[in-house]
């Protein structure tokens, strides 16, 4: 039986093909095999051998081509066949990719992985439309927020209370579902309804659009320009600076 390969758990970074490390680069150079998701940008996949097997297994809304335990299994599998494998996933994998799950899983088998960090989108997009998420004159904190599960759930697991009453930044993941929820939850727990807001699609790419309001008329806004997932949600008066470096 083959000693098992190494799985590299690879942050793609959020779209521009630049922003994946350097390290990502080489571990796609060496790679048998390359388990890759949807916002992991077709392009880097250039990097890889011309010999190596591509296995697509993205998830976008509503539509899963393979299920997270079935990714697992699968990581497992070309691992134990003593493949060198990376799991390239968008923006970093341990910032809502299920990294972890991954690298847990992989541990429970024995076989040895690496993580390589990515650029989180939660950051990098919103630089790219012209927002630090982070400035002294505004605010010194930033939280990253997932905004897939649904805020008005009993055993939700984030306190929206308490994120709206903080003073920094709020970036939202996967949000747009549920941005009516998530706006009404923040103004409800005392985020004044004025707090500038900015949907970024598919930040870094070529096609990124940006939409933004405040957290009274972000909905609506969204609607009439028909914005769809995949979005990063900025919330914050780091929002105002957009005007002048974006």
């Amino acid at each position: 039986m083959a000693d098992p390969g190494t799985v590299y758990l690879v942050g793609a970074g959020p779209g521009d093909p630049g922003l994946l490390t350097l390290k990502g680069r080489d571990c796609l150079a060496r790679a048998d095999v390359v388990v890759y998701d949807h916002l992991a940008n077709v392009e880097i996949l250039g990097h890889a051998r011309d010999d190596a097997e591509m296995i697509y297994v993205g998830k976008q809304a509503g539509r899963h081509s393979m299920p997270q335990e079935e990714i697992n299994a699968l990581l497992v599998e070309k691992g134990l066949e003593g493949k060198t494998v990376v799991r390239l996933k968008g923006g970093d994998p341990y910032v809502f990719g299920r990294g972890g799950e991954e690298a847990l899983e992989l541990r429970e088998a024995g076989i040895p992985f690496e993580v390589v960090p990515g650029i989180t989108a939660g950051v990098a997009a919103a630089a790219y439309a012209g927002i630090p998420v982070t400035h002294r004159g505004f605010n010194s904190a930033v939280t990253l927020v997932t905004g897939h599960e649904d805020p008005t759930k009993p055993e939700s697991a984030l306190d929206w209370s308490a994120l709206a009453k903080g003073a920094g930044t709020l970036a939202i993941y996967m949000g747009v579902k549920n941005l009516p929820l998530i706006t009404q939850k923040l103004i409800d727990g005392g985020r004044p309804p004025e707090t500038p807001v900015a949907l970024i699609r598919w930040g870094t790419h070529p096609t990124q659009r940006v939409v933004d309001g405040t957290l009274a008329d972000i909905v609506e806004r969204v609607r009439e320009a028909q914005l769809a997932a995949p979005c990063i949600i900025v919330i914050g008066d780091v929002v105002k600076l957009r005007n002048e470096l974006n």
